[in-house]
């Protein structure tokens, strides 16, 4: 009966608003709490009462009144007059993003600085700028004083301007302006000495695209809104105006809440990319009702509609936690879409669709946009190009990667299938594949364009250190070539002992300062938000070399090292100085553990374990155990061989320890891992050392990678790899390295053929094809030999021996094209001709 009571007492209306009240309260009353663990402790006591109190009482108990004009002025005087005063100290807790936004344009700014973009003192607008906190924040990347020549800060309400004006007379800042108007009335020449007349800046055009031979400097080389976007009822015209106020070469930064749903904007190309961008259904209304109390706005048209009249630099989704609440903000940087500036960087790089796979923008807008459809049928053209076509066709931004200050990343759409199957996951953390083995086989020169799997990222810097003309490097896994642009961005923006933190030890303690203050200028838009996600866990306590998916047999290694109380072996074994040393710590101790038959046979040769934690695909597997029968003397082997589940687990199981001791017995008697051979070193430790590293890793190496021009024929492309070769100008490619994913092909299929096909179109005559595999006598082989192709077989992992300093692979294969083949494969939609695109001079 009293469970009855209850029921109907709930459902009585009045009870349910009381409860709504008191979780109201019980909300405020925790806030309060929480602030007395406030970012700046230097608040007193009563200060912070005093604070808080009027904090609650202009958010959620005091009506919203003014003067009776309806003004937005009104409105927002009404709710900031009775806290501008306290309005500081009662908004660090809820307006996060600031100075990660203000740390981001810093670092653009310092760039355009370095590179002769920003060839002047720079103007500083900041939009909505309330009591000034941005500018004061700012200092904490600039000296706002020495860098800027001007700041102005404007903003609709009196009360904050008051406090700002204070704020800058006691910090003794002399070149900080308070305005306290309507920013869409705001015209810069009405401010700033020696831009009236013919000196009048001159704004991005808003109506078609119009490329600038000279970039025109005029205008507000920054604009900032700091959480004001969504306080300001018409924004469509705020927008509007900020296109006239900044300068074609400038750039923009915004940081405010929002929510919104993935049906929004999961067809357009241009937002950067959509982690946590999407906010369930609660999360939308929710934040949607609680914000309307205060008239803060949270509908998706106000950053659809910057999105829109910008392009994006750098765009970031991300959660406040506070309480156990998440409140969804951004950070959005961006730069006129028009800009000229881009152009022209566009048209000097190697940028045509063709060996080069990039869009150039010089040859486009000297076009109109029906000699580009045209052309799109007869060129090769990237993928980059055709979006930007459509794009341009639709006056849309481009895609994010044009507006980067590098071009290394090509454009590539993140919502496939294909790209989501990885789970925003590389699955190496460090490349199998001797780089001094490679520098031996290949001998790269100078006039070498080199196609290669990005995998970790490790062979395409050695390859750079040998400065080849152009290296393609790529990867269907984004995560992979995110791992690839942080190093490149790591080796373009940092010392060397921040390097050597990074990718030596694998941890450091200060990577998001980093990405944020240094790296963000030199990394894609997806590839930053892909790292400000994952990056502190990634360096953090475990280390780099400990994530992805070859975690999982490094993580299995040092438990069972710990379990067997072996941690002191391995440690010896690391820094033995002998190989007669090194022999006999791994005959007493650690082989019986890593070459144990059951070990082998019931984790290690098991089909998901070789894919999820080695991949190793169950292609690859079945050479691997076809090699197996044929060296223990068995009949030959037929490719398509099916056997019974039982017998099959069995001969997997030896074929795989018997790998195994093929490749770690000869390894540990021929090289010695503390001085020779960092690639066990990193397995069995977890990191690289001074003594023992990749070539990459070298002080001097650092020097070679951190010059200005060192990456400026790197060309990351996310996709398959017969996807990348069919927009390669014809007889370009002078070396591709496979390293083993053909192992991964299926003999039954065709991918195999065809990709020897494209490679035959693509390569020079006397180019060369270098690849490894599992088996000594790859079934592909054929292939490349009916496909125009010499090949030789230039390394072989007899049982006993070592090939390398790796010894994981059983054969190292080097093809070489000498004839050319007859046009079979169509290019991907596209006429095999390409003149229009030979005429530029790229």
């Amino acid at each position: 009966m009293a469970a009855i009571e209850v029921l109907k007492l709930l459902n009585d209306p009045l009870t349910q608003v009381g409860l709504t009240c008191a979780t109201i309260f019980i909300f405020l009353v925790a806030v309060f709490i929480a602030s007395f663990y406030n970012y700046k402790p230097s608040l007193s006591f009563g200060e912070t009462i005093n604070s808080y109190s009027r904090f609650i009482y202009g958010c959620f108990l005091k009506p919203h009144s003014g003067d009776g004009s309806g003004s937005q002025q009104d409105a927002l005087e009404s709710f900031y007059r009775a806290q501008a005063s306290v309005y500081d100290a009662t908004r660090q807790r809820l307006l996060h993003g600031r100075e990660d936004m203000l740390g981001m344009v810093a670092a653009q700014l310092k760039l355009r600085t370095e590179n002769g973009t920003l060839a002047r003192r720079p103007i500083w607008v900041d939009i909505g700028g309330g009591t000034g906190y941005n500018i004061e924040a700012m200092s904490q990347y600039i000296d706002v004083p020495a860098f800027f020549k001007s700041v102005y800060l404007v903003d609709l309400s009196p009360s904050l301007c008051e406090v700002a004006v204070s704020r800058f007379e006691r910090l003794g800042w002399k070149n900080i302006k308070v305005l306290c108007q309507d920013a869409r009335s705001f015209r810069l020449e009405d401010h700033e000495e020696g831009l009236g007349g013919k000196d009048t800046p001159k704004s991005v055009k808003q109506a078609a695209y119009e490329f600038q031979d000279t970039p025109i400097t005029h205008g507000a080389d920054v604009v900032t809104m700091s959480y004001s976007l969504s306080m300001i009822p018409d924004f469509y015209s705020v927008v509007d105006s900020l296109t006239n106020l900044l300068a074609p070469t400038g750039i923009i930064g915004v940081a405010d809440f929002y929510v919104q749903s993935k049906i929004d904007y999961q067809t357009r190309n241009y937002t950067g990319g959509d982690i946590d961008r999407h906010c369930n259904w609660y999360s939308r209304v929710f934040w949607r009702g609680w914000f309307e109390i205060d008239r803060v706005s949270l509908e998706a048209a106000r950053r659809d509609y910057l999105e829109y009249k910008f392009g994006t630099i750098i765009s970031v989704n991300a959660r406040n936690h506070f309480l156990g609440v998440r409140i969804p903000y951004y950070i959005w940087i961006g730069c006129p879409k028009e800009t000229g500036s881009s152009g022209t960087k566009l048209a000097e790089l190697d940028a045509a669709a063709t060996e080069s796979p990039y869009l150039s923008a010089l040859d486009l807008q000297l076009k109109s946009l029906d000699e580009a459809r045209k052309s799109t049928s007869v060129d090769i053209h990237s993928k980059a190009y055709e979006s930007a076509i459509v794009n341009l066709a639709a006056s849309l931004p481009l895609p994010a990667c044009w507006y980067q200050s590098h071009h290394w990343r090509i454009y590539y759409d993140a919502s496939l299938p294909k790209h989501r199957q990885f789970n925003s996951e590389y699955i190496y953390a460090f490349t199998w594949e001797d780089a001094r083995a490679d520098a031996r086989i290949l001998k790269i020169k100078p006039d070498d364009v080199i196609l290669a799997i990005t995998s970790a990222g490790d062979n395409a810097l050695s390859y750079a250190l040998e400065q080849p003309k152009r290296i393609h490097a790529v990867d269907l896994n984004p995560a992979q070539n995110h791992l690839l642009e942080l190093k490149v961005a790591a080796f373009t923006a940092l010392g060397y002992s921040d390097v050597w933190k990074l990718f030596g030890e694998g941890k450091h303690d200060q990577f998001r300062g980093l990405l944020i203050e240094k790296l963000s200028p030199h990394l894609s838009s997806v590839a930053f938000q892909f790292w400000l996600h994952h990056g502190e866990r990634t360096f953090g306590k475990r280390g780099l070399y400990y994530t992805g998916g070859s975690r999982h047999a490094l993580n299995l290694v040092k438990w069972l090292f710990r379990a067997l109380n072996l941690i002191n072996e391995v440690k010896k074994l690391c820094a033995a100085k002998t190989l007669n040393e090194q022999r006999e710590i791994w005959q007493n101790s650690i082989r019986r553990v890593l070459l144990s038959r059951i070990l082998c046979w019931t984790v290690v040769a098991n089909e998901r374990w070789l894919w999820k934690a080695l991949g190793v695909p169950p292609a690859q597997r079945q050479m691997i155990e076809q090699d197996y029968v044929r060296q223990n003397d068995a009949a030959t082997v037929s490719d398509t061989e099916i056997l019974p589940t039982a017998k099959r687990g069995i001969r997997s199981g030896r074929a795989i320890w018997e790998y195994m001791v093929n490749t770690l017995d000869p390894l540990v008697n021929t090289t010695l891992v503390s001085d020779d051979n960092h690639y066990y070193l990193l397995c069995l430790q977890g990191c690289y050392s001074r003594r023992c590293h990749p070539d990459y890793l070298t002080p001097k190496a650092h020097i070679k990678l951190s010059r200005t021009n060192a990456f400026d024929g790197l060309r990351i492309h996310t996709d398959e790899m017969n996807e990348v070769i069919a927009r390669m100008t014809p007889s370009t490619l002078t070396v591709a390295v496979l390293m083993d994913s053909m192992d991964w092909m299926e003999p039954c299929g065709a991918a195999a053929k065809e990709q020897v096909q494209r490679l035959n179109k693509a390569l020079k005559v006397g180019g060369r094809v270098m690849l490894r595999s599992s088996g000594l006598n790859p079934w592909y082989i054929k292939d490349f030999e009916e496909g125009g192709f010499a090949a030789k077989r230039v390394a072989a992992r007899l049982p006993g021996t070592c090939i390398d300093r790796v010894n994981m692979y059983a054969s190292t294969w080097l093809c070489t094209k000498v004839a050319e083949l007859a046009p079979e494969i169509p290019a991907l939609g596209m006429a095999d001709s390409h003149s229009s695109m030979d005429k530029l001079d790229i």
